[in-house]
């Protein structure tokens, strides 16, 4: 009888295992060039898709941002996979908590949504080096987005670890991954390498196989598409609402003379930088030129239909004729807000979506619920210059000459700079970067004293005084690495001497800063901090520490939390790093604090690093609503 129940189980898991094999086998996704359209298991198949960044949105809500796309009558949306957010550090691979690109895919999946996957290794997407991982930079002389056989081999160690594990999520294969882009808007970069796109289309294909499809996405240009393209990946274009779309597609048509038309980056808004206006774009005119678009039969994917948050140190920067930081917020004006709440041009776009294809029934899933927790007082813990045993626990490296954060292997957020005045300086010296060699701010002081800024492009100046030996401290900021074009290669800290009158300054200490370390591990709100925090009188100038704690009251909501009259820095709650703030030169004002950050019966620890003024209220405020379009100037 055992040996029987043992044949009848054997037996079935054969015969399980052919059906698996069989219901694989009738599921597929292709193109056809005859009929001009996608195919789905055999049948004509257009999607109207949505991006959203997983890394811009934190776990917890990623299951209602996609049930909200869902509801919106999207059938797939658009993903981007950030090479260096998933290996900051070279070698160490992290697919944990808000990182689980599978459950973010799993969740998308059981949603009904179909995945139009961008696994780069490029990205762009407004994100830090363009997702490209700052360790490359290790290597002087790389050519990123190229041949170069050190960017070659790491891009095909990266895709060992990565495509494997997305291979089982292909439609294909019984998940939901459509089609696979290679490479993104690969046209607009100097380096038009045709051999590195050729070893590209090699890698996906040995991982993922012969039948995905891929893609590109380039700009509406001939260059852009003549640069992008290659055999084997199918053309596609990209272009927002004040392009005329028969031109566009005409374009499209050149490269790709049958098979569906498709828009990959159809776009909603536009993103900010700091000192510029926050970028709008109507409702009316996302819904017209979307309409026109499915009539024409095209498939078409929004960017964004939510755009997140830069949270950390991962906002990119441009550099076109001046080095630009992005914001924070990454709200781009979509249909969904940066806290995830429909809009105007939502309902607007499921009006157009439900002519062209039957929307699911029932509720729009509602904005989350917001909380004004209202204002919470900080207090002085010191200034970086002083706290260097808890935020450098490592020390100074000793360097004749300034090096690099890439140098240092500490490639985000802040490192100190210091030497000594190599004379008496009585009357105002200038410290100047002849070079432009601060890479992107530096916070200058004297013995602990604040004398003021140099930043990259705008200020290679400033005036210093103080006596022989005195210590000159310089913080310097890294603001985000250029995420698009040719000077994607963005090195940062000192990358060239700094010149005190008629001396070249030497024989630096620098100190790699490790504030979201220190942070992470409850400082400075542990009980043994709080003895040694600053008289109140201190002087509120220069790069320093503040704390406060917002008391629990039952209530973990979403929040915006405003900084009125400080000036430029950086927040943490509960050790976890919201991002940058910089309300004296805008458009942003408040800082998106999601609810689950927030305990909701335990103290909830502000930190606050502000790098020139605090005001003398030394006040926060937590509000029930954002403030992203107030361009107060510039200072």
């Amino acid at each position: 009888m055992a040996s029987d129940a043992f044949f009848l189980f054997a037996v079935s898991m054969v015969l399980s295992a052919l059906c698996g094999t069989l219901v694989s086998g009738a599921r597929s996704f292709s193109i056809d060039y005859k009929n001009n359209c996608f195919l789905k298991d055999g049948k004509p198949f257009h999607y109207i898709s949505g991006s959203i960044h997983y890394s811009r949105i934190p776990q917890y809500y990623w299951k209602d941002r996609l049930m909200k796309m869902y509801m919106t009558g999207l059938n797939a949306i658009q993903v981007y996979v950030p090479w260096n957010f998933h290996e900051t550090v070279q070698g160490v691979h992290d697919f944990t908590g808000d990182r689980d690109l599978e459950h973010f895919l799993n969740l998308a999946n059981q949603t009904g949504l179909l995945v139009i996957l961008r696994p780069g290794p490029y990205i762009c997407a407004e994100w830090e080096m363009g997702g490209l991982p700052a360790w490359l930079l290790q290597k002087p002389n790389i050519i990123l987005r190229s041949a170069d056989t050190d960017y070659l081999d790491a891009v095909s160690n990266w895709f060992a670890i990565l495509l494997p594990k997305l291979k089982p999520w292909l439609y294909i294969n019984g998940g939901n991954i459509i089609t696979v882009q290679v490479e993104n808007e690969y046209g607009s970069y100097f380096a038009c390498d045709y051999n590195y796109m050729r070893h590209l289309r090699t890698l996906f294909r040995l991982f993922l196989g012969e039948d995905v499809v891929l893609f590109t996405t380039d700009g509406n240009t001939d260059k852009e598409m003549t640069c992008g393209t290659l055999d084997g990946l199918y053309a596609t274009v990209d272009f927002g609402t004040d392009t005329n779309i028969t031109v566009a597609f005409n374009r499209q048509r050149r490269f790709e003379p049958q098979g569906p038309l498709v828009n990959s980056e159809f776009y909603t808004g536009w993103l900010d930088h700091w000192g510029d206006q926050h970028a709008i774009v109507s409702a009316q005119k996302v819904s017209r030129v979307l309409e026109e678009m499915l009539t024409m039969g095209a498939s078409v994917n929004m960017y964004m239909f939510e755009g997140g948050t830069n949270f950390g140190y991962w906002n990119g920067a441009d550099h076109d004729t001046r080095f630009r930081s992005v914001v924070t917020s990454y709200d781009y004006d979509a249909p969904l807000t940066e806290a995830g709440d429909p809009t105007e041009k939502l309902y607007a776009v499921r009006d157009v979506i439900k002519q062209f294809r039957d929307i699911p029934s029932g509720p729009m899933p509602p904005a989350t619920p917001k909380f004004a927790y209202g204002f919470v007082k900080l207090q002085r813990v010191g200034n970086i210059s002083s706290l260097l045993d808890t935020i450098s626990p490592f020390g100074p490296v000793q360097s004749k000459y300034p090096l690099t954060f890439e140098e240092m292997k500490q490639y985000y957020g802040y490192m100190l700079y210091r030497t000594t005045l190599p004379q008496d300086l009585s009357e105002p010296t200038p410290l100047i970067s002849p070079l432009n060699g601060v890479h992107d701010r530096a916070y200058v002081s004297v013995n602990g004293d604040f004398q003021g800024m140099l930043q990259r492009d705008t200020s290679l100046v400033m005036s210093v005084t103080g006596r022989r030996g005195d210590t000159l401290d310089i913080l310097v900021e890294n603001m985000g690495r250029v995420n698009f074009g040719s000077k994607i290669n963005d090195y940062k800290g000192l990358v060239s001497n700094l010149i005190l009158g008629k001396d070249i300054l030497t024989d630096w200490k620098i100190y790699p800063l490790d504030i979201d370390g220190a942070i992470s591990r409850g400082w400075p709100h542990s009980a043994s901090q709080k003895a040694v925090t600053s008289s109140q009188r201190e002087p509120s100038v220069g790069p320093t520490i503040y704390m406060g704690v917002l008391e629990p009251n039952g209530l973990a909501w979403d929040t915006f939390l405003k900084l009125n009259e400080w000036t430029k820095g950086q927040v943490w709650i509960n050790g976890v790093n919201l991002g940058r703030y910089w309300p004296a030169w805008g458009p942003q004002q408040t800082l998106y604090v999601p609810g689950p950050l927030l305990s909701t019966s335990l103290p909830n620890n502000i930190t606050v690093l502000e790098l020139e003024r605090a005001p003398e209220h030394l006040r926060v405020l937590f509000m029930d609503r954002p403030q992203l379009n107030v361009t107060a100037g510039k200072s």
